[in-house]
């Protein structure tokens, strides 16, 4: 498996706190089948500025830790960035570290509250670019549990969207589960990640997500899910199927 977010990297964001943690990390991602993992530290959170080049080293770092300790796990460089107005300009100083070698897709985080007024303009601007923006945890952003139409939106214009597997578990609470699997049936998630940030409170749960998605699904689902992984890191074209609203059922009482 490939898990395409993780805070892996030791001592710079909220992840990992030394190498010790990303060696336990390490194991637990295998134990669980996954081979490979793309390090996706916080950039401009507010709290950490996690540069390419800093996470570059990092995953070299890493990367020969674990190679002299035989664990069968390989580290790609990545980001997640924080929507931000001045990222265009991040990325024309080499700051930004994108989820592929062509430069064509792009880990973006939004705040935990809401989506900021500039994101449509952002994103066409990207896309105008070749980069398209990849959503990350969109069933944890409070305005789209609210009104999952304002991801769709989005969806429709270009935007991917990653799902977090811990949400889709049950981690995060039952809202957040029950809007996981309806994004997964309106098509408005393309790939299921991680978003592991230790082995206690945040690990993996991807094999476990992949599980339920082939119970409530089917395998051809759950291999739908990791080819748009591979595909996205090796920078190939996403083919998804065309996305719908979020079923809802409303109560219509009678008093």
């Amino acid at each position: 498996m490939i898990d395409l977010h993780c805070h892996i990297l030791p001592g710079i964001d909220d992840g990992a706190k030394t190498m010790d943690d990303s060696l336990a990390m390490a194991h637990a991602a295998v134990a669980e089948g996954i081979t490979h993992i793309l390090a996706t530290p916080h950039y401009k959170n507010g709290r950490w500025d996690n540069e390419k080049i800093d996470i570059l080293r990092d995953v070299e770092n890493l990367q020969n830790e674990l190679n002299n300790r035989d664990i069968p796990l390989t580290v790609f460089p990545g980001q997640e960035v924080r929507i931000i107005g001045e990222l265009i300009e991040d990325i024309q100083r080499n700051k930004i570290q994108f989820i592929d070698e062509t430069n064509q897709y792009l880990l973006i985080e939004f705040p935990t509250a809401t989506i900021p007024a500039f994101t449509d303009s952002l994103f066409f601007s990207l896309q105008t670019k070749g980069i398209t923006p990849i959503i990350v945890h969109p069933e944890r952003n409070h305005a789209i549990l609210n009104d999952s139409n304002k991801l769709l939106t989005l969806i429709e214009k270009g935007a991917l969207a990653q799902l977090t597997a811990g949400s889709y578990v049950g981690t995060f609470g039952k809202k957040t589960q029950k809007l996981s699997k309806q994004l997964i049936e309106a098509g408005l998630v393309h790939f299921i990640a991680s978003d592991a940030h230790n082995v206690q409170s945040r690990t993996f749960h991807l094999k476990e997500a992949y599980e339920k998605l082939e119970k409530e699904f089917d395998k051809k689902k759950v291999q739908q899910f990791k080819q748009t992984t591979k595909d996205l890191i090796n920078g190939e074209i996403i083919v998804t199927n065309p996305p719908k609203e979020v079923k809802t059922s409303k109560f219509l009482g009678l008093f």
